[in-house]
């Protein structure tokens, strides 16, 4: 999985890293600009995550902020951070094509149902949000793939959900 990653710092201003991350049993394979990286992360609280890099130990500290861009410190160092999906971002881009037929809008990840965006019946568009499920303490809004009416939800607010989950379905 390839990511594009924005860093805005004070100090050291702005810098686009890409980040590709390959799984390996348990475990991750970390490149960052083509180039190999030794590294290991682990979440050791609420918002924080001890890393190990090339052998070198950080505690990072981080704040999702309300724009979709997230706050990352580590002992004096502060960045703001936006990470680009690609498969996300280029069709934003370049008007990919929209998924056609009726689709299955499925839970990303274990986690909570926060919101319901939209009821039944309701017309949406390609992009729009669906349902805000909450995981890790981060909200995630899970939007429509296509232009379409939301034929059907299947999970109510403060719902528990399991990765891959049907949440609602859009035609």
């Amino acid at each position: 999985m390839k990511f594009e990653v924005h860093l805005q710092s004070v100090a050291l201003g702005a810098k686009t890293r890409v980040v590709e991350l390959e799984r390996e049993g348990s475990n991750y394979r970390v490149m960052i600009d083509g180039l190999p990286v030794n590294a290991d992360a682990v979440q050791v609280a609420a918002n924080t995550i001890s890393v190990l890099l090339e052998g070198q130990a950080f505690e990072v500290h981080v704040t999702p902020s309300h724009d979709g861009t997230i706050k990352l410190q580590s002992g004096p160092h502060e960045f703001t951070a936006e990470l680009l999906d690609p498969r996300a971002w280029q069709g934003r881009r370049h008007g990919a094509a929209e998924a056609e037929g009726r689709q299955q809008i499925v839970a990303p990840m274990p986690g909570k149902v926060i919101c319901l965006l939209v009821n039944v019946g309701d017309d949406v568009e390609a992009g729009q949000g669906l349902v805000v499920v909450e995981a890790m303490k981060m909200q995630n809004e899970i939007r429509s793939p296509k232009t379409g009416k939301v034929e059907r939800l299947q999970v109510k607010e403060g719902q528990n959900v399991n990765a891959g989950e049907v949440l609602c379905v859009v035609s």
